[in-house]
């Protein structure tokens, strides 16, 4: 892919065999690159500040710190940087956890290599992917208690804007230095998305997005 700025990668999870697998797979891409492999959250977050990845691929379960937990470290200390939560757990409750913790990404270990790597493009391009499976519970359960007219949008295009960058979990000074707005600004825009949507937190934005069609599955 000529012309195209390589995707940098590191891979987080205590299996060495399977850190092995994917950085094998990873870097037969001519556009991504594979730059470290942590088996630990703690070394996935040294990892992640040293190099300053376009994405950082997490297992939930690892000793130390959990995917988790790193996903959310890694969303409020290291702006640019995306991680995509990569595991088996299927349990709805791990999908809205990764939600709130600022992951860009959810994929099961059981998905098609096309589908990992897609995921991988669309988080460094867009900021967002979901598993079709998961984004569906996701918009069913916005939907359940949120009811809203689809055609309706009651956003200003300022606020949909906004709302993209809350969904891709930055803090209102990231889009403050993005938009080249003030935080006081920013923050007064997103109360007033909260309220028009009635929701509460990032998980709700992500879910509306999702529901509007703003993020591709």
């Amino acid at each position: 892919m000529t012309g195209q700025r390589t995707i940098r990668l590191v891979i987080a999870d205590d299996h060495v065999v399977v850190r092995e697998g994917l950085a094998g797979l990873i870097n037969q891409e001519p556009d991504m690159q594979v730059v470290g492999q942590a088996g630990t959250g703690i070394e996935a977050l040294l990892l992640a500040r040293r190099h300053l990845p376009d994405v950082v691929l997490l297992d939930i379960t690892m000793p130390d710190l959990t995917g988790l937990d790193a996903a959310t470290r890694i969303s409020s200390d290291l702006q640019g940087v995306k991680s995509i939560i990569l595991t088996m757990h299927e349990e709805e409750t791990f999908f809205f956890e990764a939600l709130r913790a600022g992951a860009a990404g959810y994929v099961l270990k059981g998905a098609s290599r096309e589908e990992l790597l897609s995921a991988i493009r669309a988080v460094n391009r867009q900021g967002v992917y979901l598993s079709p499976k998961l984004a569906s519970v996701l918009v069913k359960d916005y939907l359940v208690h949120h009811p809203r007219p689809q055609g309706e949008d009651p956003l200003t295009p300022r606020e949909r804007q906004i709302l993209m960058l809350i969904a891709e979990g930055l803090t209102n000074t990231m889009i403050a230095r993005r938009l080249t707005l003030s935080p006081n600004t920013v923050k007064t825009h997103r109360m007033r998305i909260y309220q028009k949507l009635n929701l509460n937190d990032r998980q709700g934005v992500f879910a509306y997005a999702v529901s509007r069609g703003l993020f591709h599955t």
